[in-house]
């Protein structure tokens, strides 16, 4: 009987532990805000607002983009190469690149991504002043923001 308290005993103080180890562990690098919004102007293409979803994973980031021009032809999955450039507050330009889309039906919005990127600590990337660039069925379409994004800049952690 002392065996089984001794192991009931070792069993709980490693599961203390573990759960310190948790409490204590560093947290996950985050980009924030995790979601923006811009009014874009896509040329003859249309214009409206777009939505620029952000994450992070160490130096390696995504971001994907629900456009403001609807999709005048059904697309299919991963049929759209797509560049998004942001002004980086540190200098230059960060790109994010992919061929990445889900289908999209006629009329519906163009959404790309994710397209993914190389970001350091403390990047702080803006949409206005850079572009998104699609090409589809050989056809380049670009947009550019006509105002900087909502509620702000993303910054990496």
């Amino acid at each position: 009987m002392k065996g089984k308290r001794i192991g009931t005993g070792a069993a709980l103080a490693v599961g203390t532990l573990a759960a310190a180890g948790l409490a204590f562990a560093p947290a996950a690098l985050a980009v924030t805000p995790d979601t923006a919004t811009i009014d874009a102007d896509c040329g003859l293409y249309g214009s409206g607002q777009a939505t620029l979803t952000a994450t992070q994973d160490g130096t390696a980031a995504t971001v994907t983009v629900t456009s403001a021009i609807n999709a005048p032809l059904a697309l299919s999955e991963d049929s759209i190469s797509s560049t998004l450039t942001f002004v980086n507050a540190n200098g230059g330009t960060t790109t994010f690149t992919g061929t990445e889309n889900p289908a999209i039906a006629a009329g519906d919005p163009v959404t790309v991504g994710p397209l993914s990127g190389t970001v350091n600590s403390g990047d702080s990337l803006e949409s206005y002043g850079g572009s998104l660039q699609i090409v589809v069925f050989g056809i380049t379409v670009t947009c550019t923001a006509t105002g900087p994004q909502a509620p702000g800049p993303f910054v990496f952690d």
